[in-house]
C-alpha cells in the first residue's frame, strides 16, 4: 500500500463519495543521470511544480512505467516508449541522440502522479499531494528511431542481483579506477584538448597532446562542446598522427567530432600491480592478489 498526505486522502475520499466531482492529475517523470543532472517532464499541458522541481510540459512523451504490486522480491521489468523531437535537447544534444550516445546509461527514472485542485497556475505550483507509481533504472535501449525509442526499465530491486560473494581473490585489482577504494582523484589524471584535422568517429587527433600515450590505454574521453557534448567514450589506445597525438576509441561515436571541439581525456588502468605502481604510484591501495596460483597446472 502506498502512503499519501492526509489532504490527498481526503480528496480521494471526497471524489469517491461524489461521482460528479472532478479530479485533476498529472504524471511527472524524473530522470537522474549518473553525472547528477536531473531532467523533469510532465504529460500535462501546463508546467507542474512538485517537490521543488519544475516539470516541463509539451516536451518529451513517455508511455509506460505502470504501477505493479506483487509479493516477493521479483524485479519489475517493463518496456517503455519515449517520443521526442529534435528540438527537445539535453544540453545542446537532441534527447534521442543523447540516449543513443549513452548519456542515460545507468540513469534512474521515476514516475510520480500529482493531484491538483485545478489547472490554474497557482494550483499547478502547489499540488495537493503525489504518489510514486514507479522508481527504477534504465536497463537496455531496445531500439531508437527518428522520433521514438523503446527502452527496458527495471525496478530498484535489480540491485539485489549483485554477484556474490562481494569480495573475491583475483590477481587483478578489484577497485574501479578513481572510486573511493582506489583513492585517486580523476581530474588529477586528465588533460584537456581540442579536436584537430584528420579526426573521425573513432579516431581523435589531439591538438596539443600531452602525456605518455600508454597512460590513456583503457581510459576515457568526455566531450565538453560540439555535437558530442556530454558524451563519454572508452579509449582503446593512443598513437601518433602527423606529428600530433591521437586517441583510438573502442567504439565509434554517433557523430563525427568537428575541428575545435573540446574534450577531457582521462588516464586508464589495466588493474595490474605494475601499472598501479609505475603509472599512479598507488600501490598502497592496490586490491589485487598477483601471487595467487594459476587455477590449473600440469604435472610432469
Amino acid at each position: 500500500m502506498r502512503s499519501a498526505p492526509p489532504a490527498l486522502v481526503a480528496l480521494l475520499n471526497a471524489v469517491r463519495a461524489d461521482p460528479d466531482a472532478q479530479l485533476f492529475m498529472a504524471d511527472c517523470y524524473t530522470f537522474t543521470l549518473r553525472t547528477g543532472l536531473i531532467l523533469t517532464y510532465t504529460n500535462a499541458d501546463v508546467p507542474i511544480t512538485l517537490n521543488g522541481y519544475g516539470y516541463t510540459a509539451n516536451s518529451i512523451l513517455i508511455d509506460g512505467l505502470k504501477f505493479k504490486c506483487s509479493t516477493g522480491v521479483e524485479v519489475d521489468q517493463q518496456q517503455i516508449t519515449i517520443s521526442a523531437l529534435s528540438a527537445h535537447t539535453v544540453g545542446s544534444v537532441p534527447f534521442l541522440q543523447a540516449l543513443r550516445n549513452g548519456v542515460f546509461d545507468g540513469a534512474e527514472i521515476q514516475r510520480e502522479r500529482a493531484f491538483l485542485n485545478s489547472w490554474a497556475p497557482a494550483d499547478c505550483s502547489n499540488p495537493i499531494g503525489s504518489v510514486i507509481l514507479f522508481k527504477g533504472r534504465i536497463g537496455t535501449i531496445d531500439s531508437i528511431g527518428r522520433t521514438a525509442a523503446r527502452l527496458t526499465v527495471q525496478s530498484d530491486l535489480i540491485l539485489l542481483d549483485s554477484h556474490m560473494p562481494r569480495n573475491v581473490y583475483s590477481p587483478s585489482c578489484q577497485h574501479v579506477l578513481y572510486d573511493s577504494g582506489c583513492g585517486l582523484v580523476r581530474n588529477a589524471f586528465s588533460s584537456n584538448g581540442t579536436v584537430a584535422a584528420g579526426s573521425s568517429n573513432n579516431f581523435i587527433v589531439w591538438s596539443g597532446f600531452s602525456g605518455p600515450p600508454n597512460n590513456y590505454v583503457q581510459g576515457s574521453i568526455s566531450f565538453t562542446s560540439g555535437a558530442n557534448n556530454g558524451v563519454t567514450a572508452s579509449i582503446k589506445y593512443a598513437t601518433t598522427y602527423s606529428g600530433s597525438g591521437a586517441l583510438v576509441l573502442a567504439y565509434p561515436l554517433q557523430n563525427a567530432p568537428a575541428i575545435g571541439d573540446s574534450f577531457a581525456a582521462y588516464w586508464g588502468c589495466d588493474h595490474t600491480q605494475g601499472t598501479c605502481q609505475s603509472r599512479f604510484n598507488n600501490l598502497a591501495n592496490f586490491r589485487g592478489f598477483p601471487y595467487v596460483p594459476e587455477p590449473t597446472f600440469t604435472l610432469f
